[in-house]
């Protein structure tokens, strides 16, 4: 039967993984500029980079997620009802409680970063506490405290700076390639130009790839493992049904921070969202909540 803690070491080896993929890729782009431009000191540069992204990415990459999305902290006199449920929830799962935050956007949505249980965060929409009751909110904050026990939100907030800076290292190399000027004297600098905009090329799609490695199995976890928690199951899936009803996308949308949110964040009736469905890191809503209604 799944619980909280069905897939912790599973998802803290993803996480290692992800961070040495991203080690390996980052020094494979270093070692191409270097033999570019014949200089071995871009190498050197590339690690340092390489080693600091991972660190940021570990320790800041929650910050980040909350900044990108706008949230602000949300105080227990302002959303008492909502702070104090969460307060509750806590307690029952056996955690600590997350830091709550808010988001001001009328399309209801919900996710959960930090590194560990020990600093981790909910942030919700202000149109989620709009729209949800009380028993539907609970399903929601549920899920949320579902993936900070089993340690999904670590793999995933990690995959948000990594990602992100894949891209960017990705566009510099391409700039680079076609206007800087190179050593190519004796030094394969033709071949390797080549082979450097093609890596440069693919970086994002690996990029792409690693968030798409935070399988979709982790929702169906989390809705379990919430319904598990309130022991109501209806209630996730009724929350779930006014996502899917809602369809609004968000305002301050960044691809980087998408897999996060409970629901997909371009809206549940988005050509975008339906054009990309196999290339989703979310199972489809109506799916979900078939899963939850027959349990």
């Amino acid at each position: 039967m799944a619980t909280l803690y069905t897939h912790q070491g599973q998802n803290v080896r993803r996480t290692w993984l992800l961070m040495t993929s991203f080690f390996i890729l980052i020094i494979a782009i270093g070692y191409i500029f270097a033999r570019i431009y014949g200089n071995p000191n871009i190498l050197y540069i590339f690690v340092i980079f390489s080693v600091g992204m991972n660190i940021v990415s570990y320790w800041y990459s929650d910050k980040i997620a909350l900044s990108l999305a706008k949230a602000h902290p949300a105080t227990r006199e302002q959303y008492f009802d909502f702070y104090t449920l969460v307060e509750n929830l806590s307690i029952t799962a056996g955690l600590p409680m997350p830091k709550i935050f808010v988001i001001e956007d009328q399309s209801p949505n919900a996710f959960a970063t930090g590194r560990d249980k020990n600093h981790s965060v909910i942030a919700v929409t202000t149109g989620l506490l709009s729209i949800m009751n009380k028993i539907e909110l609970e399903g929601v904050v549920a899920h949320e405290m579902s993936h900070i026990g089993n340690k999904d939100m670590l793999v995933s907030t990690v995959a948000v700076v990594l990602a992100g800076f894949i891209s960017i290292v990705s566009d510099m190399m391409i700039r680079a390639t076609f206007f800087g000027s190179r050593d190519d004297d004796n030094r394969g600098g033709g071949i390797f130009a080549i082979i450097g905009i093609i890596l440069a090329i693919l970086a994002p799609i690996f990029a792409t790839l690693i968030q798409l490695a935070i399988s979709r199995k982790r929702e169906y976890l989390a809705d379990a493992s919430g319904a598990l928690l309130t022991r109501y199951p209806e209630g996730l899936a009724s929350a779930l049904e006014k996502l899917e009803t809602y369809g609004r996308p968000m305002k301050a949308q960044s691809g980087a921070i998408a897999h996060l949110y409970i629901a997909n964040p371009l809206g549940s009736g988005s050509f975008k969202k339906k054009a990309s469905i196999l290339f989703s890191t979310h199972p489809p809503l109506e799916e979900r909540i078939k899963i939850l209604r027959s349990m």
